[in-house]
């Protein structure tokens, strides 16, 4: 069942700009009764529409709760246009450059699929591609994206808490820390077979949070956007999301999640440890070596270089939720 189930971490539709073509689809989507876990739009061009109706579920009805927001000022949340959240991405395993991802990644076949969730826990776990979309409950949530290269997004996300799976596999007193990795596949990801294409990155891409971070409820695990699958450009089947940190640590086209003890190695930390900390969280009095992060430009209805530029809130602006995870550390240390 899709929930939109939203706390105060989260941004509603109410706190951004209309993007009249999402609105459009889902009052229809309502009116047919159709917006249910497995009703999410097929991205691929040429899936049939709403391929996953043949699931029981999909007939699930459409819940809303009525819930506050702690939200930056509303002329700073311009919900981002569909079309530029799938053809502006970081994806390196398709092409350093902006719009090589959606260019070079439509043949990407992610099913099957196969998510293993082990290390130190007492029950190992294995999603297949189906389970993604069916062994929780879906929420929708609309989240600011900040990219440590000073531009952002705001999105709407379809998917699950993290500390759902976490708690699923039980994790031992051990485990402090998760590890992510993204598959490794160079025939289907040709910047992991062409090192110039994909940006000099040695791979498979890993990324690492603690156990804390990861468990908390801001940290989400997406298998879609805009109502849609994920595109495989934008992480498909199933990316990490996680708010409050640069877009960097949420890592796409996830295959293993692994409970560890120790702090695992992240692939922007150790191709550049001086520009790109463990923690990454956006933090407008640190800058990068590069550029300043104390504004941003935010990526809403102009061109990808209009001049929307905005100031860079501490945390991404969710500060509330999450700045106790770092009370007493130096965050210009732990950058």
């Amino acid at each position: 069942m899709l929930i939109k189930n939203k706390s105060p971490h989260e941004l509603s539709e109410n706190d951004v700009t209309d993007e009249s073509i999402y609105h459009d689809r889902r009052s229809i989507l309502k009116k047919l009764g159709f917006l249910g876990a497995s009703a999410l739009l097929p991205s691929q061009a040429n899936a049939q529409f709403l391929d996953f109706f043949d699931k029981e579920e999909a007939q699930a009805s459409f819940k809303t709760s009525p819930l506050t927001y702690s939200a930056a000022p509303a002329d700073q949340q311009i919900l981002t246009p569909e079309t530029k959240v799938i053809t502006h991405n970081n994806f390196y395993e398709f092409g350093s450059k902006k719009d090589q991802p959606a260019k070079l990644a439509q043949q990407f076949n992610v099913n099957p699929w196969t998510l293993k969730i082990s290390g130190e826990v007492e029950q190992e776990i294995t999603l297949d591609y189906d389970k993604l979309f069916s062994q929780f409950a879906l929420q929708e949530r609309i989240y600011r994206l900040r990219c440590v290269e000073a531009w952002s997004m705001v999105i709407p996300w379809i998917g699950f808490e993290l500390s759902k799976i976490i708690a699923l596999a039980k994790p031992t007193s051990q485990a402090k820390y998760v590890a992510f990795e993204t598959l490794f596949d160079p025939e289907q990801m040709p910047g992991q077979a062409n090192r110039r294409l994909g940006g000099g990155i040695k791979y498979p891409y890993v990324e690492g949070l603690r156990i804390d971070e990861a468990e908390n409820p801001l940290s989400f695990l997406a298998v879609g956007l805009y109502g849609k699958t994920l595109p495989p450009q934008n992480g498909a089947p199933i990316r990490l999301v996680v708010p409050w940190k640069y877009g960097f640590k949420s890592i796409k086209s996830i295959v293993g999640i692994r409970l560890l003890k120790n702090k695992p190695p992240t692939t922007w930390n150790k191709l550049a440890p001086n520009e790109y900390g463990f923690y990454a969280n956006v933090n407008p009095e640190v800058d990068h070596p590069r550029w300043s992060q104390a504004s941003e430009r935010r990526i809403t209805t102009g061109g990808l270089f209009a001049r929307n530029r905005i100031d860079t809130l501490p945390f991404n602006g969710y500060g509330e939720q999450v700045a106790h995870l770092y009370k007493g550390m130096n965050l210009r240390k732990h950058y």
